[in-house]
Order: structure tokens, then sequence, then C-alpha cells
């Protein structure tokens, strides 16, 4: 089973959240749905602008604490390594 860890952003780009997932379909459509109370629905965020796929639940629960431990800075460079343009990637293509 692959699991996922993922930023989601507001349309603003002024917010991020990371999380981690196991169906990441699901998981971004709660957040578009505001399915769930908590920080993404607070700040709509709503966009996925990243996600990598992780080997086991615990290397992507280890990758998701490193993450949420950096800069915004660095979090910004890792999200425009792969979606320069700050794209909502669910609505690009399937997760």
């Amino acid at each position: 089973m692959a699991h996922y860890i993922y930023i989601m952003s507001n349309p603003s780009h002024s917010v991020v959240y990371i999380g981690v997932t196991n169906n990441l379909e699901r998981r971004v459509a709660e957040h578009k749905a505001h399915a769930v109370p908590g920080f993404t629905d607070t700040y709509n965020a709503v966009e996925l602008v990243y996600f990598e796929e992780g080997p086991s639940i615990e290397e992507a629960i280890r990758r998701e604490k490193q993450l949420k431990s950096w800069s915004r800075a660095k979090k910004n460079r890792l999200i425009e390594s792969m979606n320069p343009d700050w794209r909502d990637l669910a609505a690009d293509e399937k997760c």
C-alpha cells in the first residue's frame, strides 16, 4: 500500500498544510469538500500543490515531521521544485 506526504495550500498561497495519507485522491477530495473541520477548512487550503510517495507509513510520518520543521522558504522551494506555478495538481491530473 502506498503512503503519501502531501501539501495543500489556499488559493492565495499564504498558508500550507502538510499531511500523510494512504489514499491521496480521497484525502484531497475531503479537503476540497471541507469534510473535516480543522486547519485546512479554516484557512481554505483546498489546492494540492505537492506530493510524494513514501515506502512505508513510518517513513511517510518521518518525512511529514521533517517537512513540518522546515522554514516556510524551504517548503516553498520544495513545492516549486515540483510545481513552479503552484497549480492545483488535483485539478490537472489524477493523483
